[in-house]
């Protein structure tokens, strides 16, 4: 029986985390269990470690491990989906049993995405990854990878037992619909902040988030407003909310939300190279916004 057969992990608000480093770039591991059990304890129903926001890409292989055995640690592994991602499949299936090893319920899997991969070299992708035998999420991100896991392709993963849900990163709230027609029973997570309205609201079955970071409570009270069609709560929560989840889909994502995390007292620090630091502008813009939610009681 699979952990998430009853209770899976990503449904409900899911935390792609960002890795709080230290001025020297080194990981900050008691920073990182920290943060995952305060996020935890403001309502969020789990975490994503390695994923963009973890900046995964930059880490040595024994920091990547680390990061995920942090978090099981700190929480318990059925809270836990980390990123799993690679060039190759060979790469993700590893780390897709490095994160079954250490007990975690589910991964999240973005396509080979080396170069534009076509669709039968993504259902190999999956294929592969899928033998590891534990649950995936696959995550569709056509802006980044440059693979758009359309709503055809996903279907067929879904219906050869691959995928259990998408992390949805298309930016368009017209996919959840035509997914569900095509596959029913798989999970549509809502994978940008600044379209959480829109697909909760339609239906989607979780939200793997990046502001929650810093402002979880606020990000917890919105989602389970606008899942249960109580737009009279989540409108004017999304609406103070937005000009920061605008963020989120931003290139300079990963700055802008540790930026917010310092700025309400929890540890971001800086980004790794090739990540710089944030335009006067684009530090302002972040700054006067955060500030703003906080006056405003958002937490």
């Amino acid at each position: 029986m699979s952990l998430t057969e009853h209770h899976p992990v990503w449904r409900g608000v899911l935390v792609a985390t960002a890795l709080p480093l230290n001025d020297d770039l080194s990981v900050d591991f008691a920073a990182y269990a920290d943060h995952c059990a305060w996020l935890v304890a403001q309502g969020c129903d789990g975490v994503v470690p390695n994923g963009s926001l973890g900046e995964y890409q930059v880490l040595t292989p024994e920091e990547r491990a680390e990061v995920v055995e942090t978090a099981v640690a700190a929480i318990g592994g059925a809270k836990v989906m980390p990123g799993v991602a690679a060039y190759g499949c060979d790469e993700a299936k590893r780390w897709a049993q490095q994160a079954k090893d250490a007990g975690c319920a589910a991964v999240m899997l973005l396509p080979p995405n080396a170069y534009r991969a076509d669709g039968r070299s993504v259902r190999a992708h999956y294929a592969a990854v899928a033998e590891v035998g534990i649950d995936i999420v696959a995550y569709n991100n056509p802006h980044d990878t440059k693979v758009d896991l359309t709503p055809e392709l996903l279907a067929e993963l879904h219906a050869a037992g691959y995928i259990k849900g998408v992390k949805e990163f298309s930016g368009d709230p017209r996919r959840l619909y035509r997914i569900e027609e095509l596959a029913p029973d798989l999970d549509v997570l809502i994978g940008a902040d600044d379209v959480l309205l829109e697909l909760a609201a339609g239906g989607a079955r979780g939200w793997i988030s990046g502001y929650p970071n810093a402002l979880p409570k606020s990000a917890v009270e919105l989602y389970h407003a606008a899942v249960k069609g109580d737009l009279a709560t989540a409108v004017p929560l999304y609406k103070k909310l937005h000009a920061l989840y605008r963020w989120d889909s931003q290139v300079e994502f990963v700055q802008a939300i540790k930026l917010s995390m310092d700025i309400v007292g929890r540890r971001g620090g800086p980004c790794r190279a090739p990540r710089v630091p944030l335009l006067p502008e684009q530090e302002k813009a972040v700054r006067e916004a955060t500030e703003k939610a906080v006056a405003l009681g958002l937490r």
